[in-house]
């Protein structure tokens, strides 16, 4: 797809990984909207988790934010040409819970924006919220909300919130940069959920596949995250709640994916 026709300025450019939004893109007052977003969930967070992480999780938030921060620096194809990466808001609110989860989204995409310049510091706000923070509330509340067989969450559960956790940061992207006014919403929407409709494909395969590994390498693990996890049932209203959105969204995705780098490409 291409919208030279609608957008006169356009340039071939080169941008972080998809998601990660650069600064430039949001407007000045959508960008600190979301920076005060931001620093109230990391200020409720650090609060939640203080003096309330076992023995176990302090080193095991380690262990998730390198696992994390190496999956998103390794893009794997999709169609049309677009790739995608790896989140792992979801993975990391079933293994550590949601606010120890918050924590090392925030480290990691915080981590990626500094050494890498995978999105701007002035957008921050704005990917932690999508990346982490939605990732994070879509996954743990579905996560919680589906039942489960002996304390191991299904497979299918499991997918079906990471998939979700992703078309739901794809949304929160398109809203973004159309409030911004960097894009029409009826061009912006339906390339992001296209593409990231697929895209969600590979984060659920992955992260069933981790929590199988870990069930079977520790399976204690799980149950005892769940003990200590401090999430109660608002994660799941909000999980629900979010999903629906995803669902009311989702007749605006397009056939033929193309995702925030090409569009970019081409809008300049």
């Amino acid at each position: 797809m291409t919208l030279a026709p609608i957008f006169p300025l356009v340039q071939n450019i080169t941008l972080p990984p998809a998601l990660h939004i650069p600064d430039g893109f949001l407007s000045l007052a959508v960008a600190l909207i979301f920076w005060l977003v931001a620093i109230v969930f990391i200020a409720v967070a650090v609060r939640q988790t203080d003096n309330r992480l076992g023995d176990y999780q302090i080193p095991l938030m380690g262990v998730m934010a390198a696992f994390v921060f190496a999956g998103q620096m390794i893009n794997f194809p999709v169609a049309g040409g677009t790739s995608g990466h790896f989140l792992g808001g979801t993975l990391v609110a079933i293994v550590l819970g949601p606010w120890a989860g918050i924590l090392v989204m925030t480290s990691v995409i915080g981590l990626q924006a500094l050494l890498f310049q995978d999105g701007g510091l002035l957008a921050m706000g704005a990917n932690l919220f999508n990346m982490g923070f939605l990732t994070i509330t879509i996954g743990y509340g579905l996560y919680r909300a589906w039942p489960a067989k002996q304390g191991k969450p299904g497979a299918v559960g499991v997918a079906l919130a990471a998939w979700l956790s992703v078309m739901a940061a794809a949304l929160a992207t398109s809203l973004e940069l159309w409030f911004s006014g960097t894009v029409a919403l009826s061009v912006v929407l339906p390339a992001m959920l296209g593409v990231h409709a697929l895209i969600g494909l590979g984060e659920a395969a992955i992260t069933v596949a981790a929590l199988r590994f870990i069930q079977k390498s520790q399976p204690n693990l799980l149950t005892e995250a769940n003990a200590q996890a401090g999430g109660g049932r608002g994660w799941v209203v909000a999980g629900l709640a979010l999903s629906g959105a995803i669902v009311l969204f989702s007749p605006w995705a397009s056939a033929s994916p193309d995702g925030l780098e090409r569009i970019a490409a081409d809008i300049g």
